[in-house]
């Protein structure tokens, strides 16, 4: 039987970038079948605001049936009371608890920098369990979930990437000193996964340090896995993605033991919708990692060739990276070699 994967275009830019990504894998003759669902703010409040989730019903038993899924950008309403956002909620759901984000820089977008190395998140614990108390109504406190297990799984799966990438470097960025029990346990478990691991070189480094290291010196992580729990590297990553030159370059994958979801980087930047001239990279990469993840590599080897090839020659790029082309004009490009390189 042919593999499966739900698609949900999500908000603001997400329907023009998702069908990027979609027209992408469809010249490049995908045969993983795409079938496509609701989920996201806008059909929420179209809806009426009734569900106490972003993600319908008919939605998460799609999702639930599909052997992965792609996640359009969707937005999050910052007030209490509204549903939390459709990616945790699909990573708590599906257990996906490593989010992986590589960071690679492109010749001719930064020519000062040339980095390559991968950013893993715990994706279920640390503060995003939101778990949050009203003490008065002057004071609430939020509560920093860590568990052994799910460290010890998160830090196994970070460690393989290094192992399978021959990377030599694996980063742990705490806050130890000052969060001594719950980064104690992290630290605890990346120790002893570590001495497992050959050659590989481990250190830790403390989250402030690390975002001057990151602005000063990124290069001195080339070639490393960085690891953090769930909010800080989620600042990191995103630090990470303007030092690249774009977050719209950022793709990035949700993985557990039997599922995962593949998304960009970015948000839903509502501003942009509907004006045809958003960065698609992010989308169409992250979709070429999701068939890799189904079964067709040589149709992700492709689609990234392509679309680094584009990048550098920057005849056919958006505004965000130096160029004048719109959404369209770019994914037409990357399809167009994407297809020469299939056929090679």
């Amino acid at each position: 039987m042919g593999k499966k994967a739900t698609v949900i275009k999500g908000d603001g830019i997400g329907p023009e970038v998702v069908d990027s990504m979609i027209k992408v894998l469809k010249e490049c003759n995908s045969q993983v079948e795409l079938v496509l669902a609701d989920a996201g703010s806008e059909q929420w409040q179209k809806n009426g605001e009734k569900d106490p989730t972003y993600i319908p019903e008919s939605t998460m038993k799609l999702l639930e049936s599909t052997n992965a899924c792609f996640k359009g950008p969707t937005t999050t309403i910052p007030k209490p009371g509204a549903p939390r956002s459709v990616a945790v909620t699909l990573r708590q759901k599906f257990e996906l608890y490593s989010n992986i984000r590589p960071i690679k820089t492109y010749k001719r977008v930064t020519p000062n920098h040339d980095l390559d190395f991968v950013c893993f998140r715990e994706a279920t614990e640390g503060l995003y369990t939101g778990i949050e108390v009203q003490l008065t109504e002057d004071a609430a406190i939020a509560i920093r979930k860590i568990t052994r297990p799910g460290c010890r799984r998160f830090i196994g799966s970070a460690m393989n990437w290094a192992k399978n990438y021959n990377m030599n470097k694996f980063v742990a960025i705490t806050k130890r000193n000052i969060l001594k029990m719950t980064d104690g346990i992290f630290w605890d478990e990346v120790c002893k996964a570590g001495a497992q691991v050959p050659g590989l070189e481990v250190s830790e480094i403390y989250i402030d340090n690390m975002m001057q290291q990151l602005v000063v010196n990124p290069s001195q992580f080339n070639g490393a896995v960085l690891a953090s729990t769930n909010l800080f590297m989620d600042i990191v990553s995103e630090l990470a993605s303007g030092i690249i030159g774009s977050i719209g370059l950022v793709y990035s994958s949700n993985m557990g033991d039997n599922y995962a979801m593949f998304e960009a980087a970015h948000g839903s930047a509502p501003s942009f919708k509907g004006l045809n001239k958003v960065n698609p990279t992010a989308a169409v990469l992250s979709g070429a990692w999701m068939v890799e993840y189904l079964g067709e590599r040589d149709i992700r080897n492709a689609i990234f060739a392509a679309t680094e090839q584009v990048i550098n020659e920057g005849k056919a790029v958006t505004f965000d990276i130096g160029g004048t082309a719109t959404t369209q004009q770019m994914t037409d490009e990357i399809c167009k070699i994407a297809k020469t390189k299939l056929r090679r």
